[in-house]
């Protein structure tokens, strides 16, 4: 199941970042968003969602939830 299907309110583990861009990858390392790590999903926007990764709150586009599986 990818973000874009996930419940609000909700901790998931990520289990893969499924995307063939490293530069993609590197910045979703960098904000803390990985295999293994919790993320809460804290609403569904129109474009998009918004997660909460570690102590941080990020607004996220849909392409990019749905290369979050959790």
């Amino acid at each position: 199941m990818n973000l874009r299907s996930a419940e609000i309110g909700k901790e998931y583990i990520i289990k893969a970042i499924e995307t063939d861009d490293e530069e993609l990858n590197a910045f979703l390392f960098s904000l803390g968003c990985y295999s293994g790590e919790p993320i809460t999903v804290i609403s569904h926007l129109k474009g998009g969602c918004v997660v909460s990764i570690k102590d941080g709150r990020y607004n996220i586009d849909n392409g990019l939830a749905e290369a979050i599986i959790v």
